[in-house]
């Protein structure tokens, strides 16, 4: 588990994810399509979500640090999720 020190507590990687999430307004049931091996996949983001969650610290602090960079210029996280999701299709 990532622990994040900010002030006075310490956040888990999976509460930061989970308040970005909640501050950005991504809809956690839509629908992303990516291909995979088997052809066309249709995966929630909330499938996707608790993929990252459940990855490793090394992982999380790479997924994190590129949502950060993607943030910052204003970008789509939504489309950063779609590609993710291409590791999880069959």
């Amino acid at each position: 588990m990532i622990e994040i020190e900010t002030g006075d507590y310490i956040m888990t990687f999976a509460k930061w994810f989970e308040t970005f999430i909640q501050e950005k307004g991504v809809d956690a049931e839509q629908v992303v399509c990516v291909d995979g091996p088997s052809g066309e996949n249709y995966i929630p983001l909330q499938f996707v979500f608790d993929a990252i969650k459940s990855t490793g610290v090394d992982e999380q602090n790479a997924i994190k640090k590129m949502i950060i960079k993607i943030d910052f210029v204003n970008g789509d996280v939504v489309d950063y999720f779609k590609h993710l999701a291409q590791a999880i299709a069959i």
